[in-house]
């Protein structure tokens, strides 16, 4: 297939994707799509509405995985999406594989919200969010970033105190490697209590799964299914085990099959 007509594919899927037809689809109805950008702005547009926390959709790499077949074009396109600056990709502390995926406007949307909420509590040396959101942002587009890089980039938006990096680690903004306390991973404010319901979740879901005669189920009812220990919903959840082998599905006559995938 040319490039061209490749091009005006994926702009159709992308336009199907956007119509809100598509936002209550069932998972079986859309459980794989042909490219990772087209997989992004689907699960964006179904990210669950959760109360009480303040977060912009993101997407797990595992449920990447369980949607585009091919896990090659998967690690390709993303990397091709970061350095294009339409993605960011962030180390989750929830497992030694878990990244997470933002769109860089949902991000930068979350970055001006914990702005705006620290100015209405009249928190001084406030200018270093913006030399982080300018130069450190917009240049460094590596899931992790070195002590001396961060001072130095940030230094070019003005005098640098060691209070500015506290202030953006206390905010969320950066958290300390456990191997490298010289190294900083980039991190998304205010996803703490999610990542602490997504990893109750999991546990909840492959309980439920093996407590079932052969420890499967049909998608369908499995779907609407809720859980108690998490905030994000049974289709998050699904497309994330899924993704990272936890769970496998078996296509039948009478639909697909979640069963727990043998050890």
């Amino acid at each position: 297939m040319d490039k061209g007509k490749k091009r005006r594919r994926e702009d159709e899927e992308i336009e199907a994707v956007d119509s809100d037809a598509n936002h209550s689809l069932s998972l079986e109805q859309n459980l794989s799509f042909s490219d990772t950008l087209v997989a992004l702005r689907m699960m964006r547009a179904q990210f669950p509405h959760i109360d009480k926390v303040s977060i912009q959709p993101f997407i797990l790499q595992s449920q990447l995985y369980s949607s585009v077949k091919d896990r090659t074009q998967v690690d390709r396109e993303l990397e091709s999406l970061r350095r294009d600056k339409v993605v960011r990709v962030f180390k989750l502390n929830t497992g030694q594989d878990d990244h997470g995926i933002m769109f860089l406007d949902d991000y930068l949307k979350q970055v001006e919200h914990v702005v705006k909420r620290m100015e209405e509590k009249k928190q001084c040396d406030l200018q270093v969010f913006k030399w982080f959101k300018v130069h450190v942002i917009e240049s460094k587009l590596e899931p992790c970033i070195g002590h001396q890089e961060l001072y130095a980039l940030l230094s070019l938006g003005g005098r640098m105190k060691d209070e500015h990096i506290s202030l953006l680690i206390n905010s969320g903004f950066l958290t300390h490697q456990l191997i490298d306390p010289s190294m900083y991973w980039f991190a998304i404010p205010n996803i703490g209590s999610i990542l602490k319901g997504l990893s109750q979740g999991r546990k909840e879901l492959l309980s439920l799964l093996n407590r079932r005669r052969y420890k499967k189920m049909m998608l369908a009812p499995l779907e609407k299914k809720h859980l108690r220990l998490s905030p994000l919903d049974m289709r998050f959840h699904l497309r994330d085990l899924i993704g990272s082998g936890h769970i496998k599905t078996v296509h039948t006559p009478t639909g697909i099959v979640v069963r727990v995938s043998k050890d």
